[in-house]
């Protein structure tokens, strides 16, 4: 393997706390422990680079899993060492339950098939997670053969004990440190290397997946929900990657497990992890009807009320299932959120207590190629990092900074305030250091867009309450509110009902002889200097003339469009797209007057606005000719309004009822009142 530039900055940020990832390749399908556990050896063995001591390091890592777990048959032989030698090493998973019958705690050991194994109270109190689920550790089991001939005796017994995960407190520290010697994007790569993944061959998209996979880790009381195409890893990082995680196979959990045991009081599933994952969530279940509802209370609140007193827990709830069709049909049948079982599918109530939709579509299927070769974090040391970063935050310091659209609801907020706090302190762990704006504004988005993807399933069901989903921000105080979309939502040659951003129109040309009329949409970029320039190679002479026509009017009618703003001290860039046959870009005079202005006045224009109109020279407007051609051809392409001219008003009387009903037509009698109603108030 050949060492890159992010190698080289890792060993020397995390000397002793790194690992080659595929170097797990060669233990994964032999020996039946999940990944940490053999990343534990591995980081006490093998973390270096020099490939000498590597090789050394693997020899005795084999050695230990070889020695030190059981396969399936070797029960037998196990048990007999013990027996003969009096005491041996296993690495196991230890659970423990307490035996009222005679008041002592008794351990299971699941490889060798023992579940009446003696165990010291002291090291369950010190250990109450083998209560709940169990963790794996390097356990010594001991052989008393006095106590075998006793009736009824318990001959195994646990000498002692040491859990697969790090004890040092001082890793943040040593995060903190490590952090500071990456830029943004290589901290970014490094992190998905951690997990054992190849960032290179991914998308940004599939990389944000990644990182708000581990947002439950970081994040207390994190609740999230994945679905999409089957073998994508989606339970891969629940599993596989920290011992804080749990996951429920199958989806079939009881009450009792999940959060207490009435009868003793003992805490369940979600006081004890960090992480709680439902793996296929189609089929979750819980033993009493109830279940569901106590999960939902306690998504909402963090607490849950069983017994005398209400209890609280932090530990976070993932639910991960599979699409068993595509994401544009499933929209076209139902809603995203169909996968589910029956009492959550259509529940907005318990939709509103996800803090973040993740589209798994957006992940490739997992093969070869997406797995690393190179260094990442030791699993140990990373999960120990993200579990501590559950007691810091960050997002109070940025929150001035960011100012939220008024779409957002109570819980909307909050959800988006946890995604991006759970994201900045991951990218930036360190509370002393800066959050730049580019860091901020990339959180954001991903926190409104994976909060959106619920409420768009929301309005889907029907409710009117959840009807405004136009999620938008501003940043800084002299920012341009923008609007963030879920991609699946629509495509891109069509006209979308979110808001554009501030220089962007959808517009439609008239047509004519030559050319059949079209959809398409000018974007326009405003900065220092002065003129118009058309970026489009060659550039279509008759959308130049059209763009000539706007400049002159922008200048001449500067104070009545632009009050105090002067256009001649700013250069603005136009590029057109064109969506149909039509190309030449004729006709659209007054499209690129109003995407002029809106860069300029950084206002957005209005969601679902399809704009029509030519000017002349002298500022007025051409006759429309075929306006009811263009009323149906705007429905065709999406558009909730129509905005064109008053002289095309007699012939709109001839437009059917069936389209009258899918648009609303809005008329405008100059340059003025086109920009009042093209732009968001």
């Amino acid at each position: 393997m050949e060492l890159d530039s992010i190698d080289h900055i890792a060993a020397r940020a995390f000397e002793g706390f790194i690992v080659r990832k595929d170097l797990l390749e060669q233990f994964r399908k032999t020996y039946p422990v999940p990944t940490y556990v053999i990343e534990f050896l591995l980081g006490r063995y093998c973390a270096t680079t020099d490939e000498q001591e590597i090789q050394e390091g693997l020899e005795i890592v084999k050695r230990q899993l070889a020695d030190r777990t059981v396969r399936p048959g070797e029960e037998e032989y196990f048990k007999s060492k013990a027996r003969e030698k009096g005491s041996i090493k296993l690495i196991d998973i230890i659970t423990a339950k307490l035996d009222a019958r005679t008041d002592s705690y008794v351990a299971t050991l699941p490889s060798l098939r023992l579940n009446n194994v003696r165990i010291a109270p002291e090291m369950v109190n010190e250990n109450d997670r083998m209560l709940t689920g169990g963790f794996y550790a390097e356990v010594e089991l001991d052989y008393d053969p006095t106590i075998a001939q006793e009736n009824s005796g318990r001959p195994f017994g646990i000498a002692s004990l040491r859990p697969i995960q790090l004890s040092q407190r001082n890793v943040l520290n040593e995060l903190y440190r490590g952090r500071e010697q990456f830029t943004l994007a290589e901290w970014q790569d490094f992190l998905v290397r951690s997990v054992g993944m190849e960032p290179g061959g991914m998308s940004e998209r599939a990389k944000n997946v990644l990182f708000v996979r581990m947002l439950p880790f970081v994040e207390r009381n994190y609740n999230l929900v994945e679905l999409g195409p089957r073998g994508t890893g989606k339970s891969h990082l629940y599993q596989q990657i920290s011992p804080y995680s749990h996951l429920v196979s199958g989806g079939k959990t009881t009450v009792t497990k999940m959060f207490v045991n009435l009868s003793n009081g003992e805490r369940g599933l979600v006081c004890k992890y960090d992480v709680v994952c439902f793996d296929e969530v189609s089929g979750v279940s819980f033993d009493q009807k109830d279940g569901v509802n106590i999960m939902k209370g306690y998504m909402e609140s963090g607490e849950f009320s069983r017994g005398k007193e209400p209890i609280r827990a932090d530990g976070g709830v993932v639910l991960v299932g599979n699409f068993d069709v595509d994401v544009e049909h499933q929209q076209r049948v139902g809603h995203l959120f169909g996968p589910l079982p029956k009492e959550m599918r259509d529940d907005t109530a318990f939709m509103d207590r996800i803090h973040a939709f993740v589209p798994g579509w957006d992940f490739p299927k997992l093969h070869k190629a997406y797995f690393t070769t190179h260094f990442g974090l030791v699993s140990d040391f990373l999960a120990e990092c993200w579990t501590r970063l559950r007691d810091t935050s960050r997002i109070s310091s940025v929150l001035p900074r960011v100012d939220f659209g008024g779409a957002l609801s109570g819980r909307d907020t909050t959800a988006v305030h946890k995604t991006i706090n759970g994201l900045l302190k991951l990218m930036q762990p360190d509370p002393a250091a800066p959050i730049s704006d580019e860091l901020l504004e990339w959180a954001v988005k991903l926190a409104l867009e994976y909060r959106r993807r619920v409420k768009e399933q929301q309005k889907r069901i029907g409710s009117a309450e959840f009807r405004n989903t136009h999620f938008s921000y501003r940043l800084g105080v002299d920012g341009i509110e923008t609007f963030v979309t879920t991609p699946e939502l629509h495509s891109e040659n069509t006209i979308g009902e979110d808001p554009q951003p501030p220089g962007q129109v959808w517009t439609l040309n008239t047509g004519g002889t030559d050319e059949p009329a079209g959809l398409y949409k000018i974007e326009v970029n405003v900065g220092p200097g002065s003129g118009v320039k058309v970026l489009n190679r060659p550039a279509p002479p008759a959308f130049q003339e059209s763009v000539r026509f706007a400049e002159q009017n922008l200048y001449s009618k500067a104070k009545e469009l632009l009050g105090d703003r002067e256009p001649r001290a700013h250069e603005f860039s136009v590029q057109l797209r064109s969506f149909d046959a039509s190309k030449n870009g004729s006709g659209l005079g007054m499209g690129v007057l109003i995407a002029l202005c809106s860069s300029l006045l950084e206002k957005s224009t209005k969601g679902g606005l399809a704009l029509v109109g030519q000017l002349n020279l002298g500022g007025s407007i051409d006759l429309v000719y075929n306006a009811v051609n263009l009323a149906e051809l705007a429905v065709e392409k999406g558009a909730s309004t129509l905005l064109i001219p008053l002289n095309a008003r007699k012939q709109l009387n001839d437009l059917s009822d069936e389209m009258i009903t899918k648009i609303n037509i809005q008329y405008y009698t100059d340059l003025r009142d086109c920009l009042i109603k093209a732009l968001l108030d």
